[in-house]
Order: C-alpha cells, then structure tokens, then sequence
C-alpha cells in the first residue's frame, strides 16, 4: 500500500477525489497525512472528517523561503511517504525540499503544459476564450523536479473544451471536474507501478 502525502493550501476539493479514490481502491494507497500552509484551509478540515493526520505548518516571522522548506520537508519525511501530492500548494518549492524527495512530487495544474504557468491559469484561459483566441483548455498533472514553476516532466494532460458562451464558473466547474479525474487516474497508475519514475 503506498504512503501519500497531500499538501493543499485551499479548500482540498481535490485532496476529497483522492481520499474517495483510495476509500474505494481506486488508488492503491492511503492518505496518511495532509499538509496546509494555512491554518483554516479546507483541506485540513477535510483531513480531520476522514481520521487524517492533520498539520498547519505556516511560515514563521523572520523565515527564508528554504528555511521554511526545509522545515516542511522534514514535516513530510516522519511520515515516510511513497508520493507527495500538490493539489492545491499555493507556494513554490526551493531545493531545500524538492532536493529531499526526487521524483517523488506530484503536481496537478490546470493547464496544458507550456500554457499559463502560475496562479489563475484558469481566468487567464477564460479570458483568451472571451477574446476568440482559443476554444479549449486542460489539465496536466507532472513531476517537480526543481523550482521551475508548472514545467516539470509530464505525466498526464487532458483536453477541457471552452466556448465564447461560457461563464467563468462554467469554465471553473469543468475544469474542477476534469482535475479530479485526471489526478486520480495518474495517482492510481503511479500507485499501480509501485517504482517512481
């Protein structure tokens, strides 16, 4: 049975997929701990509904970026994990951590690869929809090899279709849908390998 470790810095709707997916075997592996950079983030509540090891690691007044990396890799190592999931980390990660763990991070973004690294990949797609310059969109899940932002190896892509009658929401709630999906069937091949990449 592999060992994940999910870090999440929102409200955790895909640390659910995976909790779901590995209740129902879909994923051959449990979720023994989940990380948030925020105290009252939804994933941790969602951590403590399902019995979950639960931890708020924030950054300290005064801490570095790889001070404070290399505390939440440690954070991560005690609880010995096969995978370390990103599904929804809102922060970057130096060395000091990914060094830590190689090929064993996991990151899901909802983009194709090469397209909108970083934060609202969603509404900067939307936007390239309302102005005619584009009709689709998707989803990538990759490793993290190092600090390159959303361009580590890919593992998985899938293709959301967007049209010039669609709402943000619209957009958000097929794009949200195509996440789930997409992390959970490339965890549950990962978990299937049993041997990183």
């Amino acid at each position: 049975m592999n060992r994940l470790v999910v870090l999440a810095s929102g409200e955790g709707t895909n640390l659910q997929a995976i909790i779901d997916a590995c209740a129902q075997h879909t994923i051959h592996a449990s979720v023994c701990a989940v990380i948030s950079d925020h105290a009252a983030s939804g994933a941790l509540k969602r951590a403590h509904l399902g019995d979950i090891e639960a931890v708020a690691l924030l950054p300290a007044a005064g801490e570095s970026r790889p001070q404070f990396d290399a505390r939440l890799a440690d954070t991560v190592a005690a609880f010995n994990p096969d995978w370390i999931v990103l599904a929804g980390w809102m922060r970057i990660l130096g060395m000091p951590f990914l060094g830590r763990f190689p090929n064993m991070v996991v990151n899901l973004h909802p983009a194709l690869p090469g397209e909108f690294p970083g934060l609202h990949a969603i509404e900067r797609a939307y936007d390239e929809v309302r102005a005619g310059y584009r009709t689709q969109t998707g989803v990538m899940v990759h490793l993290v090899p190092d600090c390159g932002i959303d361009d580590g190896p890919v593992l998985a892509t899938v293709t959301v279709p967007a049209t010039a009658n669609d709402t943000l929401q619209d957009l958000q709630h097929r794009m949200h849908n195509a996440e789930h999906t997409l992390l959970v069937s490339t965890l549950a091949d990962l978990c299937r390998t049993g041997a990183h990449l």
